[in-house]
């Protein structure tokens, strides 16, 4: 009988331990998951803000003998301000341009003068760019010193592909987008559409999707053919015709991240919290997923401040 009670006793003892036993170990796992999500948390504050913008080429969209594709005239330059005044709320630290490093120089003296007023985009020789209209207006009334270049050399026509198997599909795709951007300009040239709702469309995910699919993802499936007239951006010595259509893809890219590797080494020289990137909406789709897998930044959807409307 004492055998028996001094069993249970012992039982008794080996489950409270056991017990203890698992209060600590699950005190333990919330402890590190509680530190996982500080660290988690930390991290995430310490990234860097990017905000890309895409646009067209605004002294492209002109046409001389449609007035409404004009961006300096009055009614224009007031759908530009309503348009800017809706990105301004990002509130950027630094706004960076589609210029190269080497214009630098030249982009610094012409904000100088566009901050005391006396730049006249009127007069100026592509005035009417992107460059002027929403970044230039964008930092002056941030008040920010400087506009950043961090274009690069590259790129190419995507007409130089049109050979090879399955080209048809590529064909086809380019026929469907250039319908798209069709009917928008139609829709500018006859005042139905204003930059600022043309501006909007062209940030929307369906807008440079399109765009991103045609560029980089359908011409793969182009292989065994030649480029036409391609120019002295593609290095032909080393181009494999077999994989024709990737070989122009590469063309791409390797502008995307030569302007990827700018505005990530002028974080690392500057460290602005907030980046503005003003740019070409074709770049706007592989940008994205550049900026996705570096951890160091933290992508801003523009529509948060486009569609607060």
């Amino acid at each position: 009988m004492k055998k028996q009670v001094e069993g249970s006793s012992l039982n008794k003892r080996n489950g409270m331990k056991q017990t203890t036993t698992m209060k600590k170990r699950k005190r333990l796992y919330l402890a590190i998951i509680l530190l996982g999500v500080y660290f988690n948390a930390a991290a995430q504050s310490g990234k860097t803000e990017i905000l890309l913008l895409g646009s067209d080429h605004l002294n492209q969209v002109y046409d001389s003998g449609y007035p409404n594709t004009d961006v300096l005239t009055p009614s224009s330059q007031l759908a530009i301000r309503e348009f800017t005044s809706l990105i301004e709320q990002y509130s950027p630290d630094m706004v960076m341009i589609e210029v190269v490093p080497e214009g630098q120089q030249e982009i610094d003296s012409l904000y100088s003068l566009y901050l005391k007023d006396e730049l006249n985009l009127n007069e100026l020789e592509g005035g009417r760019s992107e460059v002027y209209q929403l970044a230039f207006r964008i930092g002056k009334n941030l008040k920010l010193d400087r506009i950043v270049c961090v274009n690069s050399q590259g790129g190419t026509s995507q007409s130089i592909l049109d050979n090879g198997e399955n080209i048809e599909l590529y064909k086809n795709e380019t026929v469907e987008l250039r319908k798209v951007v069709r009917e928008k300009y139609d829709a500018l040239q006859s005042g139905k559409l204003s930059f600022k709702d043309f501006l909007i469309f062209l940030n929307q995910p369906k807008a440079y999707n399109q765009i991103y699919h045609l560029r980089y993802i359908t011409p793969a499936r182009v292989t065994n053919g030649t480029f036409k007239n391609p120019d002295e951006m593609v290095d032909t010595a080393f181009v494999n015709p077999k994989y024709i259509g990737a070989e122009l893809t590469s063309v791409f890219k390797n502008r995307d991240y030569k302007i990827y590797s700018n505005i990530v080494t002028t974080q690392l020289r500057q460290k602005p919290k907030r980046i503005l990137l003003v740019i070409g909406v074709g770049h706007i789709g592989s940008l994205k997923n550049i900026f996705r897998d570096d951890p160091a930044f933290s992508i801003v959807d523009a529509n948060e401040f486009l569609l607060k409307e």
